[in-house]
């Protein structure tokens, strides 16, 4: 492995995604009055954990990784969180990703908290050997603060079924006993939910429907651009396409590419599987992420990192909607000018809930040892989800705010009401 594969990047020309979270908090609290008390205890993670990650690589060298585990808040619930593998992975980051965390399960109304982990690597520059070696020490450092009933993890950005089935065996392992109810987004055989592995996608869509009805738009032929053609990037264009909707551009990490005459999503797909990059694909020409980002398409879907919409791109946005299938892509000062622009956005904390949600499915099953099919499965994900969509519009007609601040009142809000409740011990 290359040893920059382990290198630290800089992200300083970005902001702080927890003094992004941060700021959304005190906005929340603001339309809520939340007494100074709650703010304070939502300002702060439950829990910070750092730890050092010894691991052999294939040189026979041994390196020292830097991995995290935050748990925001449990007062509605174990915490929630997904584990992300990236050169750019820094606990502000992690912290930012557990908050939101939080704020999705209350909004989705499961009986989570919010948590999230990471480890700073390349893991497209490591072995899977590697990969499994430093996943099991992960799971070695963090066993004591993670379990069924404490704090579930799953995957997130760089990490899939396979790390989740490493977890399940070295925490196992380590109890004595198989406990397959510790991760979510784990492979079928090993009690994974079926659907599992289209459910963000799945839900980002559900709520495309459902802000198309808001603003009268047409999914019949309807444009569209997906920003990050990743596992959820990917699925939301596929199901989208099903509507009868149009891709006209698409991008991943390597590049992006466009073709106004819409490109076949499932074709795109099965091209990155073969290539591994939208790049290339035949017929289209080349589009950078910032020009993608400002097409003039009916729906736009930042499905890539954080912090990818800033002011400066939100001027230029033409979308109608915008569903956020990444977490925090637009920063607070983007939202402003997107609300400006008349941009009917749907929030990451909405949009992209349908892996959380259906984590929720598989946690029941697993604890009760069941399996439902797929179409039980997604049926309850549409059920829910459009559920949470119609809660978040609601308020946000009632209080004539963005859907944005409608989100995180109704996520700090139920959260706050938790926290007021159970008191302060001792």
């Amino acid at each position: 492995m290359n040893r920059t594969a382990v290198a630290r990047q800089s992200s300083q020309d970005k902001p702080n995604p927890f003094d992004s979270a941060l700021e959304q908090l005190r906005i929340a609290a603001e339309h809520l009055k939340l007494e100074d008390g709650i703010h304070q205890i939502l300002m702060h993670p439950k829990r910070e954990v750092t730890v050092s990650l010894p691991v052999r690589l294939d040189t026979g060298e041994t390196h020292v990784f830097t991995g995290y585990r935050v748990q925001y808040s449990d007062a509605r619930g174990p915490s929630k969180g997904g584990i992300r593998y990236h050169p750019n992975v820094s606990l502000d980051e992690v912290k930012a990703l557990a908050a939101w965390m939080t704020w999705k399960c209350s909004i989705a109304d499961i009986p989570f908290g919010g948590a999230k982990g990471g480890v700073i690597c390349n893991p497209k520059k490591m072995s899977q050997g590697e990969l499994e070696r430093m996943t099991r020490r992960y799971t070695a450092a963090i066993a004591d603060f993670i379990g069924p009933y404490r704090d579930i993890p799953a995957p997130d950005v760089y990490t899939n079924a396979q790390v989740m089935a490493w977890i399940v065996d070295t925490y196992s392992t380590l109890k004595g006993y198989m406990v397959p109810e510790v991760v979510t987004g784990k492979p079928v055989s090993l009690g994974g939910s079926l659907g599992r592995d289209k459910a963000t996608g799945r839900g980002a869509a559900f709520c495309t429907v459902e802000a198309a009805k808001v603003k009268k738009l047409s999914l019949k032929n309807a444009t569209y651009a997906v920003e990050g053609f990743g596992n959820a990037g990917a699925n939301y264009a596929e199901i989208l396409q099903g509507y009868g909707s149009k891709l006209i551009a698409a991008s991943d990490s390597k590049g992006g590419v466009t073709n106004r005459n819409g490109m076949d999503a499932m074709k795109l797909v099965a091209h990155k599987e073969r290539t591994g990059s939208v790049v290339g694909f035949p017929g289209s020409q080349p589009v950078t992420d910032r020009e993608l980002l400002q097409l003039d398409v009916d729906i736009l879907c930042p499905a890539a990192l954080e912090n990818t919409i800033t002011p400066d791109i939100a001027k230029g946005v033409r979308a109608k909607v915008i569903t956020e299938c990444a977490n925090g892509p637009t920063t607070p000062e983007a939202d402003k000018v997107i609300d400006s622009n008349g941009v009917f956005l749907v929030p990451d904390i909405l949009a992209n809930s349908g892996g959380v949600i259906v984590s929720y499915l598989e946690w029941v099953q697993n604890l009760d040892r069941v399996r439902w099919t797929e179409e039980e499965v997604n049926s309850k994900l549409e059920h829910k989800i459009n559920g949470a969509f119609a809660d978040v519009y609601q308020t946000s007609q009632k209080h004539g705010t963005s859907m944005r601040t409608a989100g995180l009142m109704v996520g700090v809000g139920r959260v706050a009401d938790a926290i007021r409740t159970l008191g302060i011990f001792p």
